[in-house]
């Protein structure tokens, strides 16, 4: 078995094969090389293991360095998760050590694989899981799945006059100015309006942006990313001065039918950390909760990272980022978000 960094030309086999591969993601796929080369910015080394002219795994790692949050090899940042994806253990283990060798000849601060299981001996945080839908072809029988206090408050927020739209770059522009004013109110930078745009441009009809509208304005969205028969919750906003219409009930009513009569047999809506708010919002729409595992191999660090919004050292920042007015956030706002794996 041979391993080495993968190319350009070999984006077609290296698809086919995450598409045919048990565990094969949509953040697997090789269009997040130059997603994250180009409109981040970042170097990428996509390992390709090959036997002979066979792909038998690939893993797709992304290098993110910032005087601020460190020194960082990931797979995957900035989405949901990653890691690798191989037809045995073996050749498993053989792409994990040579990102480990990666991590180590770059003297990083430490290797993060985002994994859907624990990866050989490494150390892991267990803190997020992905709550997944287990989806139907028929939207009713769906409906009928749910709690009779979930159908009621769905079919309450449906009398609220929203009315859902589902397309691509034609809705980039509502929903670009819904996710600043969401993640404003989260104390979180936003990335780049190209970022988003790069994904529709080149997923196509595998990405789909979703925007509920009241009396023509928009008031919350969604974005999802769809593979091998899984719909893939990644970014979703809301305009916190509209939370009285409960517009996300209708927004993920009309994302779960849209998924079934898509064929999909899965929705993932999104990680979210155990305990919270957003995993309790995520169960009333039957979601089940699946353990994911940040791997890590250290190299400069001493210790696991601590990145994540409850850390306390965070406060101040998040408290003091919710006032700055969106003029200022637009400005310095997309720099930071690019180096926050």
């Amino acid at each position: 078995m041979h391993i080495r960094p993968a190319t350009d030309s070999d984006a077609s086999r290296w698809n086919a094969f995450v598409n045919l591969c048990e565990g094969g993601n949509f953040y697997q796929r090789f269009e997040w090389r130059a997603i994250n080369g180009g409109s981040l910015g970042h170097r990428t080394h996509f390992l390709l293991a090959e036997r002979g002219d066979e792909i038998v795994g690939v893993f797709p790692l992304v290098h993110v360095k910032s005087l601020v949050f460190g020194h960082v090899l990931s797979s995957m940042p900035f989405v949901n998760f990653g890691g690798p994806a191989a037809v045995d253990d073996a050749t498993e283990a053989a792409l994990v050590r040579a990102a480990c060798d990666y991590a180590d000849h770059m003297r990083c601060d430490y290797l993060e694989i985002r994994a859907t299981k624990p990866l050989g001996d490494l150390p892991t945080n267990t803190d997020k899981v992905s709550m997944t839908v287990p989806l139907v072809p028929d939207p009713d029988q769906m409906m009928a799945g749910f709690t009779q206090k979930h159908r009621h408050n769905i079919r309450r927020a449906l009398k609220n006059g929203l009315e859902v739209r589902a397309g691509g770059a034609e809705l980039l522009d509502d929903f670009y100015a819904l996710m600043s004013l969401s993640w404003k109110e989260l104390g979180t930078p936003l990335y780049r309006r190209d970022y988003f745009a790069d994904v529709v441009s080149r997923f196509g009809s595998d990405a789909r942006i979703f925007v509920a509208y009241h009396e023509g304005k928009p008031i919350a969205t969604a974005f999802n990313g769809y593979h091998g028969g899984t719909a893939e919750g990644m970014w979703a906003g809301v305009d916190p001065a509209f939370h009285q219409l409960q517009p996300n009930y209708v927004l993920y009513w009309e994302m779960i039918k849209d998924s079934c009569l898509r064929g999909c047999s899965a929705f993932h809506l999104g990680r979210s950390t155990k305990d919270s708010g957003s995993v309790q919002f995520k169960e009333k729409w039957l979601a089940q909760a699946k353990q994911l595992y940040w791997n890590y191999h250290l190299v400069r660090a001493k210790e696991l990272p601590g990145l994540n919004p409850r850390n306390p050292k965070y406060a101040f920042a998040i408290r003091t980022w919710r006032k700055l007015p969106m003029s200022v956030l637009r400005v310095i706002g997309p720099p930071l978000a690019r180096v926050i794996p």
